[in-house]
């Protein structure tokens, strides 16, 4: 049997698929503000557009951008001035996760969390008695 769940945006119920986390009516509402985002950026006067340009314009929220931005729909290599938040700071990214600065701090961390260890194994290891 189908399973059933509620649309996150507007709390009908659907039946779940693999395709869509949203109902059908949701679905065909995120498509049409689709259409009126990826014509706006592709207006050759609007390519070069920020992100903040492109909502004020098109009236759709950066998330919905972002996600199809994440999922491949709006190719970054066309629109030089778009992007995603960093999942750590916040930063405007074009690609990954996390930006060059969360990164390398993260890198640091586990660096330093692999020095460590490896210092705790080696104290384990030479561990002196003495005799009374």
């Amino acid at each position: 049997m189908a399973d059933l769940a509620n649309c996150p945006k507007c709390g009908d119920i659907y039946v779940v698929n693999n395709l869509r986390d949203i109902c059908p009516k949701c679905y065909k509402k995120e498509e049409e503000d689709y259409e009126k985002v990826y014509h706006f950026i592709r207006k050759k006067q609007n390519r070069t557009a920020p992100m903040e340009q492109v909502v004020a314009n098109t009236g759709v929220e950066k998330s919905l951008i972002y996600k199809w931005i994440k999922k491949g729909r709006i190719k970054l290599s066309q629109f030089p001035n778009l992007g995603y938040p960093c999942a750590k700071c916040g930063t405007q990214i074009r690609e990954g996760k996390l930006c060059t600065s969360c990164l390398s701090s993260l890198q640091g961390d586990i660096k330093n969390l692999e020095v460590e260890e490896e210092r705790k194994r080696q104290a384990k290891s030479s561990t002196y008695f003495t005799g009374k």
